[in-house]
């Protein structure tokens, strides 16, 4: 088979679906994906329509497939037909050179976010989205993508499609349910059998019961009867059967469920489709029950999936703390194991436990223990590897680890835990070999945005025992749920071994100090992974999988944690601190406050580590909310340079996934002496884009260039900015109110700490400051050339000028991020460039002072 050549898109279309899809249908038109392979509905209409594949097309042979495949997707996320119509099996791109597939359910999680911007143009290869997505698919791609050259792979192409894409006999064609669909059967299924179950769905929810589980036992039936038994819920020909349990007279009771039109809608419904799966796709669909769970269930559980390769990863790490016949030696139990997927990989299944607070997830684990039992106990092949007898439902915040006994022994309140695990935990030599291996809820309790999952805390969330119990211990660390699963480890399984992800929080998080102190374990091995490769995490920060010793009683101080990329590849090492002896540079900037003299701006803070940054911004017009909630400081001509400096520091680092919860700190004395940093921090300041200085808002103090250099037509308001810069008008020392105590920062040259403040020279620009200087310096000429140029224009004035502005989503005016004028243009990518050398050039010493460690 042949290179197409350099022909029109349309006419490589028209080639690639004669010779490679000849007997099926490629005419069909879905939303803006560009080529569609189908098998067509019959004329009938006994069968639909069924998607085989969605490409995206590029004419030539130049183009990188993968990103290809990701301009697909942001087209699917952002068109969304697979919402409408059964997705294909498999999704891809061509071009006059190359063909790839990639199965659609490996895009399925990412499809599924629920706070990513799908509204960004597709074909825009450059924007953070784009490039968010490609890191976020990067392992998927690189395992599961298939390339195929039309010369050198003619042969294996031609066999993968017609092993994958094979014609069905003719006759009544049902759609097979596999991994790929299900959870947009699923989809329909809410539209067309849910309303036709005769279930109050609101007061079942409260109940812990969910549709999903009515659903999995629709899909996992034949001949409307559930295979098997271990399903929460289970579907018996015109009713399903749920709640089951053994009462008192050794009987089994249950909760019955009716269809409310005599099943009609649930029949007409399944009629398409065929029942069950293959079995190989039934450990997959169960142990992804996850997927099909309401958004706000999981919000205020704050339980998410974890990814295999950080189950295989951690399980590495373990083995190298305890050895590599751990599982041997070691017990295991998941106290919060959902359907069990951190178990996945385990052979020791007479020492693993798994509990869960839902009892369909524990009916799903059972579920799946019968799958591995069908397979041959072939752990390939999926199921879940343990012992129905090891798994059982717990509230682990709630019920008791232990039988309950009165003083002569006898049992007055029974424990959940199966009797070999309590023995466990009653022995003090068995217990040390007991191994706390979890994925704990992430949900937080708080008007605050929560660190983990969409970003919405949960009021209500740890309303629990065990944070009655050890509240006063805990301090704000008690509105997270999984400080106190480790609290109740530490407390009351003494001398185990945590193994646990999770987030920072517990080791650096300021809130969390009183937690570190009365709780004290020795942590010995971390890895960082970043928190967004976790189904439905949205935020740049990092998870850590952390082993500790409870049996040593040690408060953490740091540890050299090992780092892993978006691939899973090994990074090299970063040290995390608790920050425990540590003053924070909040501290710091407080002793600078003045709140007397001539207000120039406002700063607005936030939190003294790098996850909230775009609070940090310099106004004339703060919100009510900024000052109801006293996150705003006046910047004065006495605390300037001061201010400055904690706005560059915070600012000239990018904050990345792995730097989100290190804290800025109070510095050390040397910046002092360092008349050029503090230069540099005050002209970064100037031209940054969170100077939201604006003329509109009052008067503009922050112009840093003469109506001569800029050639202005009028006279500015203020000269502030020029004579400070040029030594012009600055305070020689301090007002008697400014709070600074270590030394004046305007003392006199006679003190003996000179600050540059003091200075009645110019100041001292290094060559990176002037350079941006220089570049300002052009902009604002350009600015001043325009009809009806405002001489009082502040950088955010002349940046809205030239880019404008769109109305978001929420009906709020943003002002875009391009212009159309290629001049300005020009001059702020210059302008920004220079602004980026300066940022690199202050870095450094942001560690040589001591603002970050």
């Amino acid at each position: 088979m042949a290179y197409y050549g350099n022909i029109l898109e349309e006419e490589l279309k028209n080639k690639v679906a004669a010779d490679l899809f000849a007997g099926f249908d490629t005419t069909q038109i879905i939303g803006r994906v560009d080529f569609c392979v189908s098998i067509p509905a019959d004329p009938l209409g006994m069968n639909e329509a069924e998607s085989l594949f969605w490409a995206e097309a590029k004419k030539g042979t130049s183009h990188d497939i993968y990103e290809s495949i990701i301009q697909l997707i942001l087209t699917l996320g952002k068109e969304r037909p697979q919402d409408a119509i059964l997705p294909p099996a498999f999704i891809g791109a061509f071009d006059a050179q190359k063909m790839a597939f990639l199965p659609y359910n490996a895009i399925l999680g990412v499809l599924r976010q629920n706070d990513f911007n799908w509204n960004v143009a597709p074909s825009d290869h450059h924007t953070k989205e784009f490039r968010q997505l490609r890191t976020l698919l990067a392992d998927s791609l690189h395992h599961g993508l298939e390339v195929y050259d039309y010369e050198r792979d003619a042969k294996e192409l031609v066999y993968f499609i017609r092993r994958n894409f094979a014609q069905r006999k003719q006759g009544v064609r049902h759609i097979r349910i596999n991994k790929n669909n299900f959870t947009h059967i699923y989809l329909k299924w809410l539209e067309a059998v849910k309303p036709s179950i005769n279930i109050n769905w609101d007061i079942a929810k409260r109940a812990g019961i969910i549709d999903a589980d009515f659903y999995l036992a629709d899909i996992l039936s034949k001949e409307n009867n559930t295979l098997g038994e271990k399903l929460f819920v289970l579907l018996q020909n015109d009713h399903y059967l749920l709640d089951r349990r053994i009462n008192d007279f050794g009987l089994e009771d249950f909760t019955k469920a009716q269809f409310n039109d005599k099943q009609q809608a649930h029949i007409q419904f399944w009629n398409r489709y065929a029942r069950p799966p293959r079995r190989e796709y039934w450990d997959d669909i169960v142990n992804r029950r996850d997927l099909l769970v309401p958004q706000d269930v999981r919000e205020r559980k704050g339980s998410f999936f974890t990814p295999a390769r950080w189950v295989e990863l951690s399980q590495q790490y373990i083995a190298a703390e305890l050895g590599e016949n751990w599982q041997e030696e070691y017990y295991v139990w998941d106290c919060c194991a959902g359907t069990g997927n951190l178990l996945a990989g385990l052979t020791n299944k007479y020492n693993i436990y798994a509990s869960t607070l839902d009892k369909a997830d524990v009916q799903a684990m059972l579920q799946r223990i019968e799958a591995m039992n069908a397979a041959a106990r072939d752990i390939k092949k999926g199921g879940a590897n343990l012992l129905e007898s090891h798994v059982f439902q717990f509230d682990f915040l709630n019920d008791p680890l232990l039988d309950e006994t009165d003083k002569n022994g006898n049992v007055i309140k029974k424990s959940k835990l199966p009797k070999s695990l309590q023995d466990i935990i009653r022995d003090p030599e068995k217990r040390k070999k007991l191994v706390i291996y979890i994925n704990p809820p992430y949900a937080e309790a708080s008007n605050a945005k929560t660190s983990f999952g969409t970003g919405i805390n949960k009021t209500g969330v740890t309303i629990s025992r065990v944070k009655d119990i050890y509240y006063n211990k805990l301090g704000r660390a008690a509105n997270e749920v999984f400080s106190l699963f480790f609290v109740r480890i530490v407390s009351e399984i003494p001398t185990c071994v945590l193994a646990v992800f999770s987030t920072l929080k517990t080791l650096q998080a300021p809130n969390f100090i009183k937690f570190r102190k009365n709780f004290p374990a020795k942590l010995n091995r971390l890895f960082l992974v970043p928190a967004n490769t976790f189904d439905n995490v949205q935020g740049n920060f990092p998870i850590g999988f952390q082993i500790w010793k409870t049996e040593e009683l040690v408060e953490f101080k740091k540890i050299v944690a090992d780092v892993y990329n978006y691939q899973g590849t090994f990074e090299g090492t970063k040290t995390i601190y608790a920050y425990a002896e540590d003053k924070y540079i909040i501290d710091w900037l407080r002793t600078y406050y003045d709140k007397t003299n001539d207000r120039i701006a406002y700063l607005r803070m936030t939190s003294t580590d790098f996850q909230n940054q775009l609070s940090v911004f310099i106004t004339l017009h703060p919100s009510a909310n900024d000052f109801k909630k006293v996150k705003l400081a006046t910047i004065t001509k006495y605390n300037v340079i001061a201010f400055c400096i904690y706005f560059a520091v915070r600012w000239c680092i990018q904050a990345t996934w792995l730097n989100d919860r290190d804290q800025f700190l109070y510095p050390n004395d040397a910046w002092q002496n360092d008349m050029e940093f503090q230069s540099d921090c005050l002209v970064y300041t100037l031209f940054h884009g969170q100077n939201r200085i604006s003329n509109e808002h009052g008067t503009n103090h922050w112009i840093p260039f003469t109506e001569e250099e800029v050639d202005a037509r009028e006279k500015y308001e203020s000269h502030f900015m020029i004579d400070f810069i040029r030594g012009k008008h600055r305070p020689s020392h301090g007002p008697s109110n400014l709070s600074h105590t270590q030394g004046d920062l305007f003392a006199d040259m006679r003190q003996p700490v000179p600050f540059v403040a003091a200075l009645p020279q110019p100041l001292p620009l290094s060559s990176e400051a002037q350079a941006v200087m220089d570049a300002g310096r052009e902009l604002w000429r350009y600015y001043h050339q325009q009809p009806n140029a405002n001489p009082n224009a502040s950088y955010y004035d002349i940046r809205l000028h030239f880019q404008g502005t769109k109305t978001t989503k929420g009906g709020k005016q943003q002002m875009n991020t391009d212009s159309a004028d290629d001049t300005y243009t020009r001059l702020i990518a210059t302008l920004r460039q220079r602004q980026k050398a300066l940022a690199q050039k202050i870095a450094p010493k942001v560690y040589d002072y001591g603002f970050l460690k």
